[in-house]
């Protein structure tokens, strides 16, 4: 390989981290946070409270609680967060309202764990026997995932029924 092709692979490489980083999340509210150990410098180590609502489904909001991690490198979004998350979701209005149809299981929810290619993940399943939408979260890495996951539920009332595609 010759120097002109190593550095046109080094400005593709370093265009593909800008684009990663700067890359917009996933539309979280964070509610809280609790510190789990102390840092000299930057951040301490903590664990966050996240509410999502559903795009697809008025009325029901996801809470999820993950560990975040401090330091130097994740004051500056470099450092990579645990895998473990979990979540309860949670019907927040009198009625569930639905936009169209769903799929039988859809990624609802998408966020960054670490500056590449890891990445936390809440998926809709719906339950059409017992007219329920369970939600899983996890996290998965481009070569190693982790089998962690939670699951939750939000039973939607038998006078609506939920609109499958």
């Amino acid at each position: 390989m010759n120097l002109q092709t190593c550095l046109r692979a080094g400005v593709a490489f370093s265009a593909v981290l800008l684009a990663v980083a700067v890359a917009p999340l996933a539309s979280a509210e964070e509610l809280a946070d609790v510190s789990t150990a102390f840092r000299w410098l930057g951040k301490n180590d903590r664990v966050v409270i996240e509410a999502y609502d559903d795009p697809k489904v008025v009325g029901v909001t996801c809470y999820v609680s993950r560990a975040r991690t401090g330091g130097v490198k994740g004051t500056v979004g470099l450092a990579e967060d645990k895998s473990e998350a979990s979540i309860a979701c949670r019907q927040v209005a009198p009625t569930v309202q639905f936009q169209g149809k769903l799929p039988v299981q859809e990624d609802v929810f998408s966020e960054r764990m670490s500056i590449l290619f890891k990445r936390l993940h809440v998926v809709r399943v719906v339950d059409t026997k017992r007219n329920t939408l369970v939600y899983l979260t996890y996290s998965d890495k481009l070569i190693d995932g982790s089998p962690m996951n939670a699951v939750t539920a939000v039973p939607v009332s038998p006078s609506t029924p939920i609109p499958v595609k």
